[in-house]
Formats: structure tokens, sequence, C-alpha cells
């Protein structure tokens, strides 16, 4: 599958998980401290839908963002 949106070109974009221990300050704890990163990746919300594209019907994975705006139409 493919993971970009084909009208807008929003594909996966990388991000971190981070992991936390501690009691936060304001609860009387001595903070809350980053003990881990972790690489993860956000993907973009894609449908499948049948779309005129070219003068065709074809079925593509278009955004939920592309689909809302309008700038597709629906076959």
């Amino acid at each position: 599958m493919p993971k970009a949106c084909v009208i807008c070109d929003k594909g996966p974009v990388a991000g971190r998980q981070y992991r936390r221990r501690g009691m936060a300050k304001a609860k009387d704890g001595a903070g809350i401290k980053v003990t881990r990163k972790n690489p993860r990746r956000f993907l973009p919300n894609l449908q499948r839908v049948k779309i005129l594209l070219n003068n065709s019907v074809q079925r593509v994975y278009v955004c939920t963002n592309c689909i809302k705006s309008g700038k597709i139409v629906k076959a």
C-alpha cells in the first residue's frame, strides 16, 4: 500500500515517542524526567476512493483533508 496521498503528496513524518518517569514538581515531586526516546512514524489518514483523474475513473489513496476540502471529484 502506498503511504502517500495522490493529490497533495502527504506522506509519513518521522517523530519520537518519549518515555517519562517521576512525579511532577507541582505535586511535591522531584520533577518528570525523560528516560527514553524511541523513533516512530506518524502516518497520514489515507482512504481508498474512486475519483476522476485525467478523464478516467481510478481507485487511488487520498488523504481525508483533500476529501473534505473538495480537491477531488468522486466517480
